[in-house]
């Protein structure tokens, strides 16, 4: 059975603006670093898959009761993250109630936030993601699943996550650095099919969270 809080969260994107949050943890990494993602990404879905989203994103803490607010939080950064017990409390809460967390390690956060995940759910394992699963499918199609957006250690990109009722309620993207193509182009100086590989990314994400 679905929360009320998901329910209510469906029916608001459907009828009116919906904000999108970007997360602001303790710890000492820079959970402010890629200012320009999330309004480029909002711009995105809502000029090319029909969201109603609010052009700026809110910002808000894990322990907040804000949190409860947004449909999408967004969590990004270079380095090391602490979760307090009222934050692990709210995040689950928030989770389990039909809010989604995606964390994008936008570069030396992987060490950290594993940990923190764990201490969330503790009873449920983060699982690779397979390029079969549904957000990889529509409105975009990644056959071979997370695209690769920057370059760091040579390695593959992974998305990864946790499932509640079989549902994806949080999402790690590792090794690729979505973000990153979601700023302006002159940040990063991208190819145009780069940003648009991330962008059309993120759009599925956005999509999966209301149509799943």
């Amino acid at each position: 059975m679905k929360k009320v809080l998901f329910v209510l969260l469906f029916i608001s994107f459907s009828c009116f603006s919906q904000e999108i949050a970007l997360l602001k943890y303790n710890g000492g990494g820079d959970w402010y670093s890629n200012p320009t993602a999330l309004p480029n990404l909002i711009k995105y879905c809502n000029t090319n898959i029909n969201t109603r989203l609010k052009p700026k994103p809110r910002t808000v803490e894990p322990s907040s009761t804000d949190l409860l607010s947004y449909p999408f939080v967004h969590m990004t950064g270079h380095g090391n993250v602490v979760f307090s017990e009222s934050d692990i409390t709210n995040l689950r809460k928030y989770l389990i109630a039909g809010g989604f967390l995606h964390i994008d390690d936008n570069y030396g956060m992987d060490q950290y936030i594993r940990k923190e995940i764990k201490k969330i759910f503790p009873n449920n394992d983060l699982i690779e993601i397979p390029s079969s699963h549904p957000i990889f499918q529509k409105p975009y199609t990644f056959p071979n699943g997370l695209p690769k957006i920057h370059e760091h250690d040579g390695k593959r990109p992974q998305a990864f996550g946790v499932v509640i009722e079989n549902k994806l309620v949080l999402l790690y993207t590792y090794e690729c650095d979505l973000g990153d193509g979601w700023e302006d182009s002159e940040v990063h100086n991208d190819p145009i099919e780069i940003r648009e590989k991330a962008l059309k990314m993120g759009a599925n994400i956005i999509n999966y969270i209301f149509t799943n």
